[in-house]
């Protein structure tokens, strides 16, 4: 005889079959969810719990981390965050703008400028600017000290443009008669001392450049760094804090004296020397991580003025006097002023000029450099 199942022993079987085909348990009944379906759920929207949740908040830790979004964090309202920061900054921050530089001049032909050795990175970034601006233009520069340069216009050296890093390097020009009409100061710059980075004398102010066994090294008296660094030292010399002998106890530490400035840079970025005045248009990226900077107190430093003007006999005028007018407008003197210048109608009296955007990361002593 065949027995019949009791309803009983199949009313389990009956609840498989419904939970297996999508049916809900009943409400007396409770089922423990696996960890993985906890955080699906989660994701979908459901409130996670214990070790769940703790699995959620891992899964979206390492989808921000890799920058691939997971169940736990699609549909999230912030933006997902990368290991180096976050989606919508950049990396260092906000970048600061460069000083508008307004548009080059017009200028054809060629253009032959004599400019003293401090103005060669903030020429040439201007000859690329106008070369860019006027297809078939040339300009040919031809750097060195101002009084080198005063010398080959005596000796009748062509140029269209004389930019000099001193008053009396131009001056010596228009009294040649080498000069077309009147010149035009367009920049300022400031003297201060370097010394190389390792700094082996202990360098740590201008009082120190006359300590025994110091190597000083300073442009030639007839280059204008040369004379303002000798300027200088007298300055130093008519203060109380310094002594009056400190201009003779330095000057018997100079070992060399330099053409321009730039071997000036040169000669203390070898460690050839332990200390040299510059001006700190000088102290450019490819040199100032071998150099160290010292200010020089504004009682006691000069500021260098440079004078323009066009040579006469040009043989394109027009190109320079175009040239001329750029360098003083407002684009010509940012240029001049990202590489370390004193623009017009500032005093001159900071210890670095604002908006030079090179010499900030050069390591200075106290604070904070050419022909």
């Amino acid at each position: 005889m065949r027995r019949t199942p009791s309803p009983i022993l199949a009313l389990p079987l009956l609840l498989a079959l419904l939970a297996a085909c999508g049916g809900g348990a009943p409400a007396t009944m409770t089922t423990t969810a696996p960890t993985s379906a906890a955080t699906i759920s989660a994701g979908a929207g459901a409130t996670a719990t214990g070790a769940s949740a703790r699995a959620t908040t891992a899964a979206g830790t390492t989808a921000g981390a890799t920058g691939a979004p997971t169940a736990a964090t699609r549909g999230s309202a912030t933006p997902a965050r990368t290991a180096t920061g976050a989606a919508t900054s950049t990396r260092g921050g906000a970048s600061t703008p460069s000083p508008v530089a307004g548009p080059p001049p017009r200028i054809t032909g060629n253009l032959t400028i004599f400019a003293a050795a401090s103005l060669t990175d903030a020429f040439n970034e201007m000859k690329r600017q106008i070369e860019a601006a006027n297809p078939g233009t040339t300009i040919t520069y031809n750097f060195a000290a101002s009084s080198a340069l005063a010398t080959q216009l005596e000796q009748g050296a062509r140029a269209d443009l004389f930019a000099s890093a001193d008053q009396p390097q131009m001056d010596r020009a228009k009294g040649a008669g080498l000069i077309a009409g009147d010149d035009r100061v367009f920049i300022q710059n400031k003297p201060v001392i370097i010394v190389p980075a390792n700094n082996p004398r202990a360098i740590a102010q201008p009082r120190d450049l006359a300590n025994p066994g110091v190597k000083l090294v300073l442009a030639a008296p007839q280059v204008p760094i040369g004379n303002y660094s000798r300027q200088i030292l007298d300055n130093m010399a008519r203060d109380p804090a310094y002594g009056a002998d400190f201009a003779g106890r330095a000057r018997a530490n100079v070992v060399s004296e330099e053409a321009n400035v730039r071997q000036v840079v040169s000669k203390i970025q070898l460690g050839e020397g332990d200390a040299g005045i510059v001006y700190s248009s000088d102290v450019t990226p490819a040199v100032r991580g071998q150099l160290r900077l010292i200010p020089i107190p504004d009682g006691v430093n000069v500021v260098a003025q440079y004078p323009v003007a066009v040579v006469r006999g040009a043989a394109n005028e027009p190109g320079a006097r175009a040239f001329v007018e750029w360098v003083l407008s407002p684009g010509g003197q940012a240029i001049l002023e990202q590489w370390g210048f004193i623009p017009l109608g500032r005093a001159g009296n900071e210890s670095t000029p604002a908006g030079a955007t090179f010499g900030l990361g050069a390591p200075p002593i106290a604070t904070r450099q050419d022909d």
